[in-house]
């Protein structure tokens, strides 16, 4: 394991204590490689969603070179709702 010497602001090392008089962690080390895993969690979550939004924008180009797109027209759309509930 590496040894790394980082600064904290005073709410920070408070935080850090008090979670570990608190009996939630051994050591402040313990805390603040809780602390890592989850923000490497989120980094993976933010990952996995940004590669999943690249793959829909790639299937939009993909439908819109193969022409399986439509023109959207909102007027057209609003008139066949009011006439489907004016019914």
């Amino acid at each position: 394991m590496e040894k790394a010497s980082i600064t904290l602001t005073d709410a920070h090392h408070k935080l850090l204590h008090a979670a570990v008089e608190a009996g939630e962690y051994a050591s402040i080390s313990e805390a603040i490689r809780d602390a890592l895993r989850g923000w490497e969690l989120e980094r993976q979550m933010q990952q996995a969603e940004l590669e999943h939004l690249r793959r829909e924008i790639r299937k939009g180009i993909d439908d819109i070179e193969a022409g399986r797109v439509v023109q959207w027209d909102p007027e057209a759309m609003k008139q066949r709702l009011r006439a489907k509930f004016a019914k």
